[in-house]
């Protein structure tokens, strides 16, 4: 891991490389263990402006319906009315408004995440985690983030009471976010 911020030399236009980058999450079932999934499709751009970081910024588009959680059943589940209503809402995007260097390789990204036709402010901790030249010759970025969320303010409300007191799905889940991107 990098103990410094972004080079000057780093700034420039970047897409995401889906094949080495992750989004992925993590929400409580059953009140007992947590179930990890992921988008299969997504895309994105970075506009880096190491100098002065508040003039970068992002964009992110996912394939909702790419969603997998290694069991179709849920999948499926996930994707209908109940969550996603992938049918009527087939996009997740997350569109930066805001870049704050926090401190060393921290930064701050807060943006518009917008679910299920709901929009609202979220604040990604991000840290930069180097970059390189491949094989290829391309620069290289990377980056890793992580946040929070009540999926209730996104309308993602439904859940089954347990027996034993609790709910099926947590409200919390957490988004997770490993980001390779490729300089244009």
């Amino acid at each position: 891991m990098s103990s410094e911020t972004v080079a000057p030399e780093l700034s420039g236009d970047y897409v995401f490389d889906v094949v080495h980058s992750r989004l992925g999450f993590v929400a409580r079932h059953a009140m007992i263990t947590k179930v990890h999934g992921s988008f299969k499709e997504f895309e994105g751009h970075l506009h880096i402006d190491a100098e002065e970081p508040t003039r970068s910024s992002g964009r992110l588009s996912i394939v909702t319906e790419s969603i997998d959680t290694g069991t179709e059943q849920r999948d499926n589940h996930l994707r209908s009315n109940d969550f996603f209503d992938m049918p009527n809402y087939p996009q997740i995007t997350f569109e930066s408004t805001a870049i704050e260097h926090a401190s060393g390789e921290n930064y701050q990204v807060i943006g518009d995440l917008a679910i299920k036709g709901v929009s609202r402010a979220v604040t990604l901790d991000v840290q930069y985690t180097g970059s390189s030249i491949d094989p290829s010759g391309n620069t290289r970025i990377g980056f890793e983030a992580a946040v929070t969320i009540n999926r209730k303010d996104w309308g993602l409300n439904w859940n089954a009471p347990l027996e034993a007191g609790g709910v099926l799905v947590s409200e919390k889940v957490t988004l997770e976010i490993d980001i390779s991107a490729i300089r244009q």
